[in-house]
């Protein structure tokens, strides 16, 4: 990242991990894009939304490699690791504080999006109707973990729920189709003397 994440951030170097994750998240507040939908900032603030996420995983994984502090890390290849801290997301999530759990989720490092990371964040993007989202993120924790039943129920519910819905475009589209025909039909026999469709 070209800029100083610490300046991106607006934080001192030696700004506690609170302080650090106290601004991340204000300007995350500030600059999230469901804040500027349909407005002429929308690309911008995506864009500063990129640079804020950036620059707090930066300094994520600098102190943690600075520290060698492996706390984060998963236990015996449990899903239980990262402190607890995916506990709290659920808790979030279970509250319908979908804004605060997705958060927690993008200040997780990448090393250490588990499966259990990548459910949760299905269930964040399920929540905002973005259902192709969340189902790409279930399947790549079906892939991840492919015994866990949470997972794949979560996933084979998504895949159903996208296919009925493609399933009632198509339908719609067909209906669109045949509604165009018959009243070109009728404008072909009250203008022009002609039958588009002989059996209307």
């Amino acid at each position: 990242m070209a800029n100083d994440p610490y300046k991106v951030l607006g934080v001192d170097r030696g700004a506690s991990d609170e302080e650090v994750k106290k601004a991340y998240r204000e300007l995350a507040k500030k600059y999230h894009p469901d804040n500027y939908v349909n407005t002429p900032l929308a690309d911008l603030a995506d864009e500063k939304m990129k640079e804020v996420n950036e620059a707090y995983e930066t300094i994520q994984k600098m102190r943690k490699e600075a520290s060698q502090n492996h706390s984060y890390h998963q236990n015996d290849g449990n899903e239980a690791g990262y402190g607890g801290a995916f506990a709290d997301i659920r808790s979030y999530i279970n509250s319908h504080n979908f804004y605060e759990a997705e958060i927690r989720l993008n200040s997780v490092p990448i090393a250490d999006r588990t499966a259990e990371w990548y459910y949760l964040k299905g269930i964040t993007f399920r929540a905002r109707g973005w259902y192709f989202e969340a189902a790409k993120h279930f399947d790549m924790a079906c892939r991840m973990d492919p015994d866990n039943q949470e997972y794949r129920i979560a996933a084979e519910a998504i895949r159903n729920y996208t296919s009925e819905s493609r399933q009632v475009r198509n339908e719609d589209a067909v209906c669109n189709i045949c509604s165009g025909l018959i009243l070109a039909d009728c404008c072909c026999e009250c203008c022009c003397n002609g039958d588009l469709i002989p059996c209307c």
